[in-house]
């Protein structure tokens, strides 16, 4: 079996939820600051993303973290080209940890238009997906944004999460296809509405063996996505915590059924660069431990 069976196998059948890595230049500031290091501290592009690997090597290398709870890890395309302890980022994460690796491909987001923001274009994205498929990465996330329950907006938002999903999976790669409803939609159940039912639509048009993951906000009706989570072209369902605290993430996600997270300020939250290395540990291991109980529903 290849790895990639072994990874989809993974996720398939194993309880966990995929800890999401992947702040980019826009929210590093913010993700070291609420590590505890301050803007004031360092000085430039190269000084921040060495501070944030050496951060997302920290929580990677802890014993804390491994394969027996956490499936993937999503990352950003800065730490797929960096190391872990001397060898490459996603290598390390599946050889050692046995935990799959996602890249982050999208480039950030357009302006709001019709309620919603679609991803800016993905230059060069066939060069960036060889390159991944190559450094053995499993799938990818791309994430797009609806802020009130407008139908063309959300059209637009399938519509092109779809069309480059499509090009990912013809590059051999597993898409986490991820349009979020932002927790503060004045209509946001409504909203939810509509995008489970474009999404459906674009489901059942894809080809019988190609799959993808999804990546959505927790929804306000609970067990909302139950019949995506069952769908034959879905790998697997996740939330984003969505700027709930991880308590309340927790408690919202354990309400789901067949849902897991993908949590990314919810993980880290509590993680300091001051801990001493059995405080981090011990940190990291309730978060993980609490995020895989919610997980398990």
């Amino acid at each position: 079996m290849s790895n990639f069976e072994r990874q989809k196998a993974k996720f398939r059948n194993q309880p966990g939820f995929i800890a999401a890595l992947d702040q980019s230049g826009g929210s590093t500031p913010k993700a070291l600051k609420l590590y505890g290091i301050a803007e004031g501290t360092y000085s430039g592009d190269v000084q921040m993303m060495d501070l944030i690997h050496a951060m997302r090597s920290r929580i990677i290398t802890s014993p804390s973290f491994n394969g027996d709870r956490v499936l993937g890890a999503i990352l950003f395309e800065n730490t797929m080209d960096r190391q872990v302890e001397g060898r490459d980022t996603a290598d390390y994460l599946w050889n050692v940890k046995r935990i799959v690796p996602i890249l982050k491909v999208d480039q950030g987001l357009e302006a709001d238009a019709n309620g919603v923001q679609l991803m800016k274009p993905i230059p060069n994205l066939d060069k960036l997906l060889a390159r991944a498929k190559a450094k053995g990465i499993f799938g990818t996330k791309m994430r797009s944004v609806i802020k009130q329950a407008n139908p063309a907006g959300i059209k637009a938002i399938a519509d092109q999460q779809f069309e480059v999903g499509r090009q990912i999976i013809a590059a051999g790669l597993v898409p986490i296809i991820e349009p979020e409803v932002d927790i503060h939609c004045p209509d946001k159940a409504a909203a939810e509405d509509l995008l489970k039912a474009a999404i459906k639509a674009k489901l059942d048009q894809l080809p019988e063996g190609q799959l993808v993951m999804l990546k959505l906000t927790i929804p306000s009706k609970d067990n909302l996505y139950a019949d995506l989570i069952a769908h034959p072209r879905v790998l697997k369902v996740v939330a984003l915590s969505g700027g709930y605290t991880r308590n309340d993430a927790n408690e919202r996600l354990a309400r789901q059924k067949g849902m897991i997270a993908s949590f990314s300020r919810a993980l880290t939250e509590g993680l300091t660069a001051q801990q001493s290395p059995e405080e981090f540990d011990s940190a990291l291991d309730a978060a993980v431990e609490s995020i895989y109980q919610a997980s398990k529903t």
